[in-house]
């Protein structure tokens, strides 16, 4: 089913884990795709994975708002317009209030909802002529905490609230702008916590459905938010999560 054919997705983020799975998902349901990533050579990888003359990548730091407006100007470029923005781009880092350094936090709000604020205010004028839409990456972080992680916790919660915003304010464009909120997934930001038997036994057992997601899960509801089939969600954060937030936190209870 070629759902996209004759649309243009950028994304961010994109050069490994869900934003490449995106890259995919949409590159094989007929879009043009620009991949935006600071790995270059990643970048390149995933390009070449994909149909030939269908995908180009920009490469640069999308905590500053050069690498965005050079991934809108490929897009226009290339393709003419964009279509549909995922804003997949972020980082983690853990600690405390106690113990984080300043600077750490301040990189984290920057990468995290800094890269998806840039991203968004740089492709708004064709996404809103395009009368498209805006998939950001939340998390399950951005609606409940983490222990050992209120930096990425509030950098995620921002997301979420500026999607909402945003759905708000635009109404009248024609534009929808909704986000994921993924659960733990299997991807390089988490392959370190997996190495660690106890904290991966832990975790899923949180999970009612006993694992991990896969990117390609994330970049199912994804695709599925950018279709028309979601013509009528807006300013919506979905969980993508195995069924971890329908727990209040507690342990079964005896009986």
């Amino acid at each position: 089913m070629q759902r996209f054919e004759g649309k243009t997705v950028a994304i961010t983020g994109a050069a490994s884990g869900i934003g490449a799975a995106a890259a995919k998902r949409f590159a094989n349901e007929g879009a043009n795709v620009v991949l935006a990533d600071a790995e270059g050579a990643d970048l390149q990888s995933q390009v070449d994975q994909l149909p030939e003359g269908k995908a180009v990548h920009v490469t640069g730091d999308l905590a500053h708002d050069a690498a965005s407006r050079a991934m809108v100007e490929a897009a226009m470029q290339n393709f003419g317009g964009i279509d549909i923005l995922i804003a997949n781009a972020g980082i983690a880092v853990t600690g405390t209030m106690g113990s984080l350094p300043v600077d750490d936090f301040d990189g984290q709000l920057k990468n995290n909802i800094g890269a998806t604020y840039l991203a968004m205010k740089s492709a708004w004028a064709p996404l809103t002529k395009a009368k498209g839409c805006v998939i950001a990456t939340s998390s399950v972080s951005g609606e409940r905490a983490d222990w050992n992680a209120f930096a990425y916790n509030t950098s995620k919660a921002a997301i979420s609230n500026l999607v909402r915003a945003c759905a708000l304010d635009y109404r009248t464009h024609g534009l929808r702008v909704n986000a994921v909120a993924p659960g733990f997934t299997h991807t390089g930001l988490t392959a370190p916590m997996e190495d660690q038997e106890a904290f991966k036994d832990a975790m899923y057992d949180r999970i009612p459905m006993g694992r991990g997601g896969e990117p390609e899960e994330i970049a199912s509801v994804m695709a599925f938010l950018a279709s028309d089939d979601a013509s009528f969600v807006n300013g919506a954060v979905i969980p993508v999560d195995g069924g971890l937030m329908a727990s209040n936190g507690q342990p079964p209870l005896p009986g």
